[in-house]
This record gives C-alpha cells, sequence and structure tokens, in this order.
C-alpha cells in the first residue's frame, strides 16, 4: 500500500488538494448447520478512492485498478466532478482544512485467526453446532482457549441450529497533498450462535445476540464471549421460552441487557444525532430526525443519570481506530452529557457546513463509497447499580435480551422493539421466563425516564456489522459499549402464545 501510495503522490500532476484512500478487506465465513460443514465462503477485495477538492468544488471516484494507470484514471474523473460541481455547491470547500497527520494505528489480535488451521476452526464450529442440540447444564462457568464443554442429551424438540464465525482483516492508508500517511489495520470477529425449539402449537429461537456480539480481535475473542459454553446454554433457553408463557402488557418497569441496549442506543440516540441527517442529507432515503442543530447545548435527552460518548479508542470495540476517513484524530468526545445534548456525531466535512464542532466520524464502508458521517463506537457511560440492584428496584416489570425485532419512524422518533428473551419481576425478584417481549415508545420521552444504569460490572462490549446510510447504500460496522439499564413508564406488550 505505502508503495502504491508513494508511486500516486510523484506522478500527480499539479492543481487542486489530492487525496488517496486505499482499502483492503479479506474475509472468511464458516458455518455449520445441524451438523453439515456449509461451504466456506472468502473474499479479497483491494481499491482505491481519490479525492479532489479544486476551484471550490469536491469530487471523488473508485477504482479496483491501483495500477499508476487506474489511479491516474480516477483522478481524472475525480477533477472531472470536482469541476462540475463548483458552481453548485452549498459548501465552499476551499474551507476544508486537510489533514496532515503521520502515524499508524493497530488493534493487535492475541490470537490470529491465519494462525489457526481451518480444520480446527471447523471442528470448533461442529462441537458448537452439537451442543447446540441439546441442554446440558453443568458445563464449566468459564470457557479457556483449549476449554471443552461436556456430555450432552439431545433434544429432539431442536429442530435447527448453526454455529457460524466471520472473520475480516482490514488495512487502510490515506495519504494525501498536504503530507498526510496514516495507515490502520485490525482484525474483526463476528461469532453467532443459534437454535430454534418447536413442538405442535409455537417455535422459538435463542441466538448468542444476533450478530451483535462483535469484537476487533482474533480468535480469543471467543473466549471472551464464552462461545463453547454459552451453546448449550442458548439450547436449554429455546426449550425454556418454548414452554413459557408470553410476556405480559402494560405500563411497567423495563429492564434491558446490554445485547438489547445495543439496538437501544444505534436507533434512538445515534442516529437522530447525526449531524449530516440534522442538515437534510438522508432526508430521501433513510429519513430525517427529530432533532434540530437548535437542541445541542440546550436539549434534555435524557435522565441526568445519561451519559453517551464517541469513543473510537476503546480498545477491542468493534468500531475502534486512530483517525477517520478524513485523517481526523480519533477522541473520547461526550455527545450527552448528563442528560443534555452537547455535540452532534458530524465529520468536518458536516461541521463546516453547519458551523459547530463535532467528532471524527467520517467514514466509508470501503473503497467504492464516499466518507460520510457515521456512528462508530457510541457507548453509554456505566453507572453504579449491580444487576442485581437493578432488579431489586422494580416493583413490577420485565427484563429483557437479545434484539429479534425492530421498527422505528423516518424522523428516529418513535420505536417498537421485539426481544427474544424476557424474565418478569415482581417486587424485586426474577418470577420466571415470558416470550416474545416486546416494548414501544418514543425516543424524546423514553430516554428521560432512565432510572438506573448498571455498573462496570454490567458493561459490555457489543455493536452490529449491518449499519446501512447513504446513497448509493454503503453498511458499515458500529460500536455499542453500554450497561444494562432500568426504564419506567415504558408500554410493554407481548404476543400470542
Amino acid at each position: 500500500m505505502h508503495r502504491i501510495a508513494t508511486d500516486f503522490l510523484a506522478a500527480l500532476p499539479a492543481g487542486g488538494h489530492v487525496t488517496l484512500r486505499l482499502h483492503h478487506e479479506r474475509s472468511e465465513r464458516l458455518r455449520v448447520r445441524q451438523g453439515v460443514v456449509e461451504p466456506v465462503r472468502s473474499g479479497d477485495d483491494l481499491g482505491a478512492t481519490v479525492g479532489v477538492i479544486a476551484g471550490g468544488g469536491e469530487g471523488w471516484a473508485g477504482t479496483s485498478d491501483v495500477s499508476p494507470s487506474g489511479l491516474l484514471a480516477a483522478l481524472h474523473r475525480a477533477r472531472g466532478w470536482a469541476a462540475a460541481s463548483a458552481t453548485r455547491q452549498l459548501t465552499d470547500f476551499s474551507a476544508f482544512k486537510p489533514s496532515v497527520m503521520v502515524g499508524d494505528w493497530q488493534h493487535v489480535a492475541q490470537r490470529p485467526w491465519s494462525e489457526t488451521p481451518l480444520q480446527d476452526k471447523i471442528a470448533l464450529l461442529l462441537e458448537a453446532d452439537a451442543h447446540l442440540s441439546a441442554v446440558h447444564l453443568d458445563a464449566p462457568q468459564s470457557l479457556t482457549s483449549a476449554g471443552k464443554v461436556g456430555t450432552s442429551q439431545p433434544s429432539e424438540r431442536i429442530v435447527d441450529r448453526e454455529a457460524a464465525l466471520w472473520h475480516t482483516d482490514v488495512e487502510t492508508l490515506l495519504v494525501n497533498t498536504a503530507g498526510a500517511r496514516v495507515g490502520q489495520r485490525y482484525e474483526l470477529l463476528v461469532p453467532d450462535l443459534a437454535a430454534t425449539a418447536a413442538d405442535a402449537e409455537d417455535t422459538q429461537t435463542r441466538t448468542l445476540g444476533g450478530r451483535g456480539t462483535c469484537r476487533q480481535g482474533g480468535l480469543e475473542v471467543l473466549d471472551e464471549v464464552r462461545y463453547l459454553r454459552r451453546a448449550p446454554e442458548i439450547a436449554a433457553e429455546a426449550l425454556q421460552l418454548l414452554a413459557a408463557p408470553s410476556c405480559p402488557s402494560g405500563i411497567m418497569d423495563l429492564v434491558l441487557a446490554p445485547d438489547q441496549m445495543v439496538l437501544q442506543v444505534h436507533e434512538s440516540i445515534g442516529h437522530p444525532i447525526e449531524l449530516d441527517r440534522i442538515l437534510g442529507d438522508e432526508r430521501n432515503y433513510a429519513g430525517t430526525s427529530f432533532v434540530t442543530a437548535d437542541m445541542f447545548g440546550v436539549y434534555q435527552y435524557g435522565s441526568k443519570l445519561l451519559n453517551v460518548t464517541f469513543d473510537p479508542t476503546v480498545p477491542g470495540e468493534f468500531a475502534s481506530y486512530g483517525w477517520d476517513a478524513d485523517g481526523t484524530p480519533a477522541t473520547r468526545v461526550h455527545v450527552i452529557a448528563d442528560g443534555l445534548l452537547v455535540r452532534p456525531l458530524g465529520g468536518q466535512l458536516s461541521q463546516l457546513r453547519a458551523g459547530m464542532a463535532g467528532v471524527a466520524n467520517s467514514r466509508a464502508t470501503s473503497w467504492n463509497r464516499p466518507a460520510i458521517d457515521r456512528m462508530a463506537n457510541l457507548n453509554v457511560e456505566p453507572g453504579d447499580l449491580s444487576e442485581a440492584q437493578l432488579v431489586a428496584s422494580v416493583q413490577r416489570g420485565v427484563l429483557m435480551r437479545s434484539n429479534s425485532s425492530w421498527s422505528i419512524d423516518d424522523s428516529r422518533n418513535k420505536f417498537q422493539f421485539g426481544c427474544e428473551w424476557g424474565e418478569l419481576i415482581i417486587d424485586g425478584a426474577l418470577q420466571g421466563v415470558v416470550k416474545k417481549p416486546s416494548y414501544r415508545g418514543i425516543s424524546a420521552t423514553f430516554w428521560r425516564n432512565l432510572a438506573g444504569v448498571g455498573d462496570a460490572s454490567t458493561w459490555q462490549l457489543n455493536g452490529s456489522p449491518y449499519c446501512g446510510k447513504g446513497e448509493p447504500n454503503q453498511c458499515i460496522r458500529v460500536g455499542h459499549a453500554t450497561p444494562m439499564c432500568r426504564f419506567t413508564d415504558v408500554e410493554i406488550f407481548g404476543g400470542a402464545s
């Protein structure tokens, strides 16, 4: 990559500010379903984005041809777009300040994917898949890298199961004519488990977290999330759901586990405070936002217990990095402090357009997409309550885990979410499993009913590989580290049994 970039800069004709972003991803997906090893899916994708700012306009062009001639052809196209847009822009791009950062950033995997033979990874998935077909309640409480789960008893009511691993190795390099040169490299792992139980009347599925259990790193991530240990537990939980009553309906307290807080934060905080959306960019595709620019610094987004940070510096979180796609250094910034909305999620271009401070979140999913404002790691800071204390504070309510369905309106305000797992809480004690738990609310008031925030022992790294936005669409990775939280006066309901 450095050789390609050096040759490109040396061959540049004069004129305007030029940026080159090189992006290389290698991926492998492994999956075992009901004891059958499915075909390995692999990919290797290398390309470049060339950007030009000239005459007050901006242009971009992407290419998979990273030869000198291929990059110069992309440069020619980008300059054409910059010239064509110069008289039609709402923003004077000549005010854009190019990065001059130089450095390298890397998250080092403890057990790199490439160092474990394929047959060993397949063997691991076959073992996990076998445990998904059974109930085993005396498995060890923790899993080391060599750990095994004991003997299981198959259940005929487990009608479908699968174990999967999705690994990606990412390398990027940003250079520009101002002197910037920043390289970044990291591994990503998305482990998944699912078991479906059925009888004559119902079908219930329990998962590891619906691909929300994802982190930067190699196979050590499996130890962190207790991958093999969770397999028989997931099977047992699917069977419990099958036999459980439906979730009750009514206005009551809601306790959300971190693997459901992921989606709650993502949809009702992350997307509404994206600065380009507030400026109108997503209106034609994915909707607007109930948040307006004049709310920052004055709007009480949630209760005083709510503290949310944009933080791409968390080691191992799914969307950590050293610099964004503009070369802006990643830093930890509060976007909500003591419930008050203080800063939008906007990169350098949106900051220039709006005249507001933002964050280092100009991101592109690959070489064939321009960088736009995207969530990265958007985290709820931990409080001071244990899980037991959160439950004990509830007179009547439901604890919910793992998202199964979601819906939110086009202003990112009204929402409705369903979860895989629920537990009824009466007088401060868990009273048993309930199935098909769901809740609905309004972003503008839901967070003001935040009444308890879990401590560091409840705080978990999660995220999503599937955040979609932009035209043309780009699906990007985001991280959400959150504690368990309690909300009051929530409309909770269940599905038919």
